[in-house]
């Protein structure tokens, strides 16, 4: 009698949000969560908002365990002779969360509507979208475009998630973003922006009922905070950890590690290169930069040796990449470099953006520019202004960035080296040339010629600094059957939400 009394005084002091309900899975975010994130529509080209997507929303095609372009909803789809187009069906018994149907002319209202990563691209490859019947729909471009399904059915942009066309109409682009309708295996039940996010399954997906009854997503930017969290059992699996508290994770009893390799290199761009009067439009002085920083006692630090050295920011496994060692670290040659380009005694380099939340990375980073003579100062910002500055070309000096979307290596540098970038400060008119041929060559071997040469000019060039392939570093507490770490090839987060599994 004394322990149950003891066991139920217990239960009232403990505070509401360490007791998780049954068949309850919670996630301490890394990051706060800002609306944006909730609409396929208007997706940068990062793979840190598909972290919600995968859960609310669903695609055309998309990565999946079975493959980086697995059929969802459209059950199929089919590639003219002539290149032209391409027709897609669409699963009848696909539906959103308000019990409507996913019909063509939603996927055509999606298509439309998208103004994210390779919109530009996309529209101006696209000559219409068609309604052809009650389960097809057609897209038909101006000319031939190899790329389109990588575009299209990848996370390489957000153009082939789908949502509703009457919903979105009815509540207004702001509206919707408040309360979003999506056709994927969890509905939103609240949202409180920047702080936390409530699913609950959607019994009626197509693909099947998730398993895991409700989700709640809140934002613990603090990493030690998200440690003590998953220690205590306030949340079932947390993002990110580094150093010290990750590998204080690794010896907690309990706890276990993901490090899923992702499809994505940190680099620094150089955002000045492109200004004649600014030290960095010298080769040399981007080398040194390159020799400068230790790349292997970084990943050593941050991510315990799990992530891989680069000197390229398309990764190895896609299709045309080119594998680039790094330069060697080697920062007396680095200072030779700069008193050949003319600053002997190093410049002053700006600011210095790191990707959020990786600043002791970039505290890191900036330790070997200085040590070197190439002095900066840190500006450290939150994610999704961070992303919004980017995007406007606000940012300047360093940037230090990240992307691990899927694709090939055309689409990787799309957005980063190319005039039509939605990331891009300047470009060079060979790669631009490059770019614009190999999208409308056919031959399978002119093309990877083209997308080779591409990425040997940007080496030449030095026209980043490349730093390594991440390794993502989670925390898995013991309730936890299934994570979803790795079931996706290259993707940093849990996925796909329907399969994931608490132990009973």
């Amino acid at each position: 009698m004394k322990t149950l009394l003891a066991i139920a005084l217990l239960v009232l002091v403990l505070p509401a949000s360490c007791l998780a309900a049954e068949g309850e899975m919670r996630y301490g975010m890394h990051v706060t969560l800002p609306a944006k994130w909730l609409d396929p529509g208007d997706m940068e080209g990062f793979s840190t908002p598909y972290m919600i997507v995968y859960a609310i929303h669903d695609a055309m095609v998309k990565p999946m365990p079975a493959g980086m372009q697995t059929p969802s909803l459209a059950e199929s789809w089919s590639e003219a002779k002539d290149h032209l187009s391409y027709t897609f069906t669409l699963r009848k018994n696909a539906k959103f969360h308000d019990g409507s149907p996913v019909t063509p002319e939603d996927v055509k209202f999606s298509f439309e509507r998208y103004k994210g990563t390779s919109a530009t691209l996309l529209k101006e490859k696209m000559k219409e979208v068609q309604v052809v019947g009650p389960s097809q729909v057609r897209f038909v471009l101006k000319e031939p475009w190899p790329d389109f399904m990588l575009f299209y059915g990848t996370t390489a942009s957000g153009a082939g998630w789908i949502v509703p066309k009457r919903y979105v109409e009815k509540v207004g682009e702001d509206g919707y973003k408040k309360a979003p309708v999506g056709a994927g295996p969890y509905k939103v039940v609240s949202f409180t922006p920047g702080v936390e996010i409530v699913l609950e399954a959607f019994d009626g997906y197509w693909r099947k009922a998730p398993n895991v009854k409700r989700i709640v997503m809140r934002s613990m930017t603090e990493e030690t905070t998200r440690a003590a969290a998953l220690k205590r059992g306030e949340v079932d699996l947390a993002y990110l950890f580094a150093g010290p508290v990750a590998e204080e994770l690794k010896r907690t009893p309990g706890i276990k590690l993901e490090a899923p390799l992702l499809t994505g290199a940190f680099w620094l761009e150089l955002t000045e290169q492109w200004d004649p009067k600014s030290p960095w439009h010298d080769r040399r002085v981007r080398l040194a930069a390159s020799h400068a920083i230790d790349r292997q006692a970084i990943n050593q630090a941050e991510t315990l040796g799990f992530s891989r050295l680069t000197g390229s920011i398309v990764p190895r496994i896609f299709q045309f990449a080119v594998a680039v060692e790094p330069p060697a670290y080697d920062p007396a040659h680095a200072k030779k470099l700069l008193a050949e380009a003319g600053y002997p005694n190093g410049f002053d380099a700006g600011d210095f953006n790191p990707f959020p939340p990786y600043n002791s990375m970039g505290e890191a980073i900036v330790g070997y520019l200085q040590a070197v003579g190439i002095k900066t100062r840190m500006r450290t910002m939150e994610r999704a202004a961070f992303f919004t500055a980017w995007r406007e070309k606000k940012l300047r000096g360093i940037i230090m960035n990240i992307t691990s979307v899927m694709g090939n290596a055309a689409t990787r540098l799309e957005p980063y080296a190319t005039k039509s970038g939605i990331y891009t400060y300047g470009s060079l008119p060979e790669i631009d040339d490059l770019f614009a041929r190999q999208a409308r060559e056919l031959d399978l071997r002119k093309r990877e010629a083209l997308v080779h040469r591409m990425q040997s000019v940007m080496t030449e060039h030095v026209l980043n600094v490349p730093i390594y392939d991440l390794a993502f570093i989670w925390g898995v507490g013991p309730r936890v059957e299934f994570s979803g770490a790795n079931a996706i090839p290259g993707f940093p987060y849990s996925a796909p939400f329907e399969d994931l599994k608490i132990k009973k």
